[in-house]
């Protein structure tokens, strides 16, 4: 199994003074968005796979993207769900805690092993991933691209979002000036950790354990 960077500055921070409950009729768009009334909401913490997105086991293709998508909207469509703001990401959308029947969304699909945990997450989340990881559970128990990388290696392959032409998109990674990246920062601010071995600004000194991918996540313990 390979070990994957979780994406930086997936989300922008806003005042805690901004944060708002808000409720409303569920509806899925993939495994971490969805509706809620008229908001288009994601899911504070996690990452999912994109609804084209497909995984690898034992060399065969999984939909596992469609499959996460058709998780969360067994939970939520057409129920009523309660969130919590949490962030506002790039595209414009509320990132927030939800629930449907007193069920964390976001938790249960890390405990289908259908999600990432991201940096911000907090530490139940991670554990919850953890546990998932070690089970083998849903794409642990396969090969994947982590979400963000696929999201920048397919960008109109990327599942059903519903994006405003006026918001800003993420900046692309820029090339190294130096050959090499000096730190997992750098790499993160450039959109192009995790870095693996024969690409470019790849730094053994950055690659801990020596499996050849430099920069990977930092997991609470």
């Amino acid at each position: 199994m390979k070990s994957w960077i979780l994406p930086a500055l997936l989300v922008a921070a806003v005042s805690p003074a901004s944060a708002e409950e808000f409720a409303g009729a569920g509806r899925a768009v993939d495994g971490d968005s969805l509706f809620v009334g008229g908001r288009e909401v994601r899911l504070f913490g996690i990452d999912a796979p994109e609804y084209r997105q497909t995984c690898r086991v034992n060399w065969s293709s999984w939909s596992c993207g469609s499959d996460a998508a058709a998780a969360l909207r067994a939970m939520v469509d057409a129920r009523q769900l309660t969130c919590s703001s949490r962030d506002r990401d790039v595209y414009g959308r509320t990132v927030a805690s939800c629930r449907a029947g007193g069920v964390d969304l976001a938790a249960a699909m890390l405990e289908k092993g259908l999600a990432i945990a991201l940096d911000n997450a907090p530490a139940s989340y991670a554990a919850l991933a953890d546990h998932s990881k070690a089970q083998r559970a849903g794409i642990w128990g396969s090969e994947f691209d982590v979400p963000a990388v696929y999201r920048a290696a397919n960008p109109r392959n990327s599942g059903p979002r519903v994006v405003s032409a006026t918001v800003a998109r993420p900046v692309a990674a820029r090339p190294v000036a130096s050959g090499v990246f000096h730190n997992c920062a750098e790499a993160r601010a450039a959109g192009a950790a995790p870095v693996r071995r024969g690409q470019p600004g790849y730094n053994p000194q950055l690659d801990g354990d020596n499996d050849g991918i430099a920069c990977e996540p930092y997991r609470r313990r």
